[in-house]
């Protein structure tokens, strides 16, 4: 049996210490080697260059050339895995939402701040978080596929030739269930987590200010991050974006993005229905908020019809909330393609279980969303 390939390490700090440190924690994992490191922005472009890391940690806030700009460079010049290391303030995770948006695979925050003597607690993510960076194709990061016309959307797979792009292939019709189409009650339910910044920018732009339900998101990320998420796309986006408030009523044309250390959850209200947040319910699989959690309470209401889309992440987290979800309720579910996710570990956990209605390359799940509210 093959034994894999070590990966290779770039290290970029402005602190001697902290490279040091993250040094010590990379060399534990037996798959990781450290090539190399850079005390600014622009050495780290230099060492990309001389070193040709499989997969490098990148400091926001750097002299001379500061991370976000250093992330810019490396990615049009030399594209790999990145992830972002961050400070919990408000600018620092402002500017990882932008390195996402950038081409960033990850990111992993500071507890205590640029220097972080307590970086220890961290070890473990940070040693999953580069080792799975790793193993990322850097093409699904960087690339940018042409957008299908909505003839060619529409043909069926069997019709394909080997050299068409096929960015939707139905394997399921959706399952009926015992709600009466007339309901006007509809919304949709989203999950994502590793990549899942960028895939959310693709899909909710693309979506019309007048979509007509709410939408309700799931995306794996530690607190104080999700406000800047939220806020970064409500600039980007014609709906509305917002972090999810607790007890506030879900309206139509907007987005709420459950914050980071709490799971969001469906609570009706007279005739409404509420967000409501749990910091009390245990992590799932590591995760809080979790995509289980949100289509098991979603499942409680039967009389709402929900179209649901899981995209790229590791792990199978909205896997077992899926399965109470179509059980119970009216649902159709479109999993992101593996030719465009990240990470095909959420989307292929729907797949492979048969409760996928349809897979889909990213850039055509907002098309697909908006047409299957509107049927």
């Amino acid at each position: 049996m093959s034994v894999p390939a070590v990966k290779r390490v770039l290290i970029a700090d402005d602190s001697a210490f902290m490279r040091k440190l993250i040094t010590e924690i990379i060399s534990s994992h037996p798959g990781l080697e450290v090539a190399g490191t850079a005390r600014n922005g622009l050495e780290a472009v230099k060492k990309v260059r001389e070193l040709s890391p499989d997969v490098m940690t990148l400091d926001i806030e750097m002299p001379l050339l500061d991370g976000l700009g250093a992330l810019q460079q490396i990615m049009k010049e030399h594209p790999l895995p990145v992830v972002m290391l961050s400070s919990t303030t408000k600018e620092g995770a402002e500017n990882t939402i932008r390195a996402m948006e950038y081409g960033a695979a990850d990111f992993i925050t500071k507890p205590g701040g640029a220097i972080s003597l307590n970086l220890r607690d961290s070890e473990e993510q940070i040693v999953s978080k580069v080792y799975d960076a790793a193993q990322i194709d850097v093409k699904k990061i960087t690339g940018r596929r042409t957008a299908i016309s909505p003839a060619a959307r529409k043909t069926p797979v069997s019709a394909v030739s080997p050299h068409t792009a096929s960015p939707v292939r139905h394997t399921q019709n959706a399952a009926p269930g015992s709600v009466p189409r007339s309901l006007p009650r509809r919304m949709v339910i989203i999950g994502t987590s590793t990549g899942g910044p960028r895939a959310l920018q693709q899909v909710l732009t693309s979506l019309p200010a007048t979509i007509g339900v709410p939408i309700l998101i799931v995306q794996h990320m530690p607190a104080g991050f999700t406000k800047s998420l939220a806020d970064r796309l409500d600039s980007l986006c014609d709906i509305h974006v917002k972090e999810a408030e607790n007890g506030e009523l879900i309206e139509k044309n907007t987005a709420y993005i459950a914050p980071g250390g709490y799971h969001m959850k469906l609570a009706r209200v007279g005739v409404s229905y509420a967000i409501r947040l749990d910091a009390e319910e245990a992590p799932r699989m590591g995760h809080r908020p979790a995509v289980d959690v949100l289509l098991e309470s979603a499942a409680e209401f039967p009389e709402i019809d929900y179209t649901t889309a899981i995209m790229t992440g590791m792990g199978h987290d909205g896997l077992a909330g899926m399965q109470q979800l179509k059980s119970r309720c009216r649902t159709y579910t479109i999993a992101e393609s593996e030719e465009t996710a990240v990470v095909y570990g959420m989307p292929r956990a729907i797949a492979e279980a048969g409760l996928a209605d349809v897979s889909a390359d990213v850039q055509q799940i907002g098309k697909l969303l908006s047409d299957q509210v509107k049927s």
